[in-house]
């Protein structure tokens, strides 16, 4: 009997029709063969049961299910012989295992077990969102959405590989030809089946798979850096005056733009508390003491946080909390308190604070309250990031701190519009899942984990050029969520408006050329005047030879050149912190243009190189400004600015194993490398950012 139920072993690519009854698997086995030039198998019980239907008026018996499975058994071991790359089979013995449970309440056990064994490349689940067409052989209408569940639940708990095919006709064709193609691509560069359903859950793109398999095995190109960008050399210096100028330039024409502001909030602060984690797993309670252990780890931010200790927003809440907890915390030793004051602060039954995104933390003490990141960004909108009494605030999260981020918005968001008379709309986004990237082993092949799926992790601030790529404002300002301060909101604000005014400056003056130039009076005075503009406003060099192109070429040239999404850079002076700076740098053919750079993306082993990096005057603290529009006021595809050579390989470990990880291009350096980028020098005091708990500690962030 098993023998009669044996699969024939085949490098044909088997597709299975599967679902319950009048849901099109036939219909569309017929149309995918016609498409891919191969051959389909019927379903082997039609005939045989219209037959007994025909001859006895009979329906379907518990003995007839063996015989029809051998039949259907036979037809695809045929079939095979003559399909070409793939096979359609409009049912299989999974369909008759489900069948039969439903029907009879059990099932043969050879049946079963060949039904288990059976495999196919990918099976085709047939939804029921077509209408029931009744014959002699069907005979459940109204029990479709029972059916369908039945026949899905098979294919999970007998892990098979399955999408399901919803629409009409030509849609469930369409999706299933792509299916199919992307199901190809995955097995010819190694991958299988359940990888690649795995991925189409993801919605991971699989030609994006193989780039960064690519990656691993042969390595990023490293950025080649010309010289740092300087103050007159790429970076625009202005005093208060100007500053006040281009702020006033913005405040007059604001009114007619739409404003938003783009938080990225969605990181944990596990990096803030790294060194109290390291603290809490590594102190040796009662049996050395925190001198001790400061010296052995060599740990400077310790005496730093024990010192700052009462300075900080949260300390009177975790003490109460430390206290009520631990009865005897008053007869502990000064280092035995510090550690249960720490247990507290970060322990998971607990604050839990470093597995808490930044944006919940408490950072700021007021008189009356303590402030949130969010709370500090939404009083920040009404000062610079509003027009017409109405800003628009976006913040990325992570979905699951979803509740607690709005839960904070509506303790202070009225408090926050009473004062400064400003209506804050506000709205999230995640980082897309599609944007997760494939881990690999040292060697560069697939990381898996124990359960044999791929290992897939989140991009990095890359990924998030996505998630600005759906807003529509005409100015965006792109602040970090742990950049806010308590006080000098005033200075900070001239600044943020001063880059506003700068970028619509310079986009009106952008907007009128390619007008001009798509018009009649475009001639060699507005060329030469255009080619002085691009190379010495917007620092974007025309290609070496211009001189020699027609008129028309000419002008198509200077059109790529500045129809680009546009970013206004704010650049402190180099103090040490660690990120990335403002570069020249010589790209693919040869052009100059000026980037942010990460010390990652840079052969730090080439001295040149190193020297060039070590040269920088000046940081990027993540504080731009964006214009996204062209100047027939629509949107750009940010996605086709990306340089996605600028991405770097991490190495990481998981479940205790080395893994590279791959981090897409940067969402201010490589993911806007090929925008027009002006970079202007701001105040320190525009810069406070809190990597560390102790940061909080900075008079940035200490009340007045």
């Amino acid at each position: 009997m098993e023998e009669n139920l044996k699969q024939q072993p085949t490098d044909i690519i088997k597709i299975a029709l599967y679902g319950p009854e009048s849901t099109g698997k036939t219909t569309l086995a017929k149309q995918l063969a016609q498409h891919f030039q191969t051959i389909w198998i019927e379903e082997f019980a039609r005939d045989y049961l219209q037959k007994k239907w025909d001859n006895s008026q009979s329906i379907c018996a518990p003995e007839d299910l063996l015989p029809i499975a051998i039949g259907q058994v036979k037809l695809e071991n045929v079939a095979l012989k003559s399909a070409n790359n793939y096979l359609f089979c409009d049912t299989n013995l999974m369909c008759t295992k489900v069948f039969s449970e439903i029907y009879y309440g059990f099932c043969d056990s050879s049946l079963d077990k060949a039904a288990r064994k059976h495999k196919y490349d990918l099976f085709f689940l047939t939804d029921i969102d077509v209408p029931f067409e009744k014959d002699d052989l069907r005979d459940k209408p109204n029990e479709r959405e029972m059916l369908l569940q039945k026949f899905e639940q098979a294919l999970i708990d007998n892990n098979k590989p399955y999408i399901k095919l919803s629409g009409n006709q030509e849609e469930r064709l369409q999706k299933a030809i792509i299916a199919l193609e992307e199901l190809e691509k995955t097995k010819n560069i190694g991958l299988n089946s359940y990888d690649f359903v795995q991925m189409k859950k993801l919605q991971v793109s699989i030609d994006e798979v193989e780039t960064h398999l690519g990656i691993f095995k042969n390595g990023i190109p490293k950025t080649t850096l010309e010289k740092p960008a300087t103050v007159k050399n790429g970076i625009l210096a202005i005093s208060n005056d100007e500053a006040i100028y281009y702020a006033n330039f913005f405040d007059q024409k604001k009114e007619t733009l739409k404003l938003q502001k783009f938080v990225p909030a969605s990181g944990a602060a596990s990096r803030m508390f790294k060194f109290l984690t390291e603290f809490l797993n590594e102190f040796k309670v009662n049996e050395e003491t925190l001198n001790a252990y400061i010296n052995r780890k060599k740990c400077s931010a310790m005496p730093v946080f024990m010192i700052g200790l009462e300075k900080f927003p949260f300390f009177k809440e975790v003490l109460n909390a430390t206290k009520s907890q631990y009865s005897d915390y008053q007869k502990q030793t000064k280092d035995v308190r510090v550690y249960l004051f720490v247990k507290t602060l970060l322990g998971a039954s607990h604050f839990d604070f470093a597995s808490k995104p930044k944006g919940i933390l408490p950072f700021h003490e007021y008189s009356d309250h303590i402030a949130t990141p969010i709370e500090e960004h939404l009083n920040e909108s009404g000062f610079y990031a509003a027009s017409k009494g109405v800003s628009n605030l976006h913040f990325t999260i992570s979905e699951e701190h979803q509740d607690a981020f709005e839960k904070i918005i509506s303790d202070v968001k009225e408090k926050v519009e009473n004062a400064s008379e400003t209506k804050i709309n506000i709205d999230f986004s995640y980082q897309h899942k599609s944007t997760d990237t494939i881990a690999s082993d040292i060697n560069g092949e697939p990381f898996r984990l124990e359960n044999g799926q791929l290992f897939f992790r989140p991009g990095g601030h890359g990924a998030l050029i996505q998630n600005l790529n759906d807003l529509n404002g005409d100015v965006i300002f792109i602040k970090n969520i742990d950049n806010v301060i308590q006080n000098h909101i005033s200075e900070i604000s001239l600044y943020k408006k001063a880059l506003g005014g700068i970028l619509v400056e310079i986009q009106e003056k952008i907007f009128f050329y390619l007008k001009e130039l798509e018009s009649e009076r475009a001639n060699k005075e507005l060329i030469d005047e255009v080619v002085d503009f691009a190379k010495n406003k917007i620092h974007c060099p025309v290609i070496s030879d211009f001189s020699k192109y027609t008129k028309e070429s000419k002008i198509e040239h200077l059109q790529e050149l500045l129809n680009r999404p546009i970013r206004v850079c704010g650049m402190v002076k180099n103090e040490g912190e660690p990120g990335g700076g403002p570069f020249w740098v010589r790209g693919e053919k040869g052009n100059l243009s000026l980037q942010i750079v990460e010390s990652s993306q840079v052969d730090l082993q080439n001295p040149l190189q190193a020297k060039i990096m070590a040269q920088s005057t000046h940081f990027n603290p993540v504080d731009l400004v964006c214009g996204v529009k062209d100047y027939k006021n629509d949107k750009f595809d940010l996605t086709q600015f990306i340089d996605h050579n600028s991405g770097f390989i991490a190495e990481k470990t998981k479940n205790g194993k080395n893994i590279k990880a791959y981090e897409l291009p940067g969402l201010w350096n490589g993911a806007m490398a090929s925008w027009i980028t002006i970079f202007v020098e701001v105040p320190l005091i525009t810069f406070n950012p809190v990597k560390t708990v102790n940061d909080l500690l900075k008079p940035a962030h200490q009340p007045q």
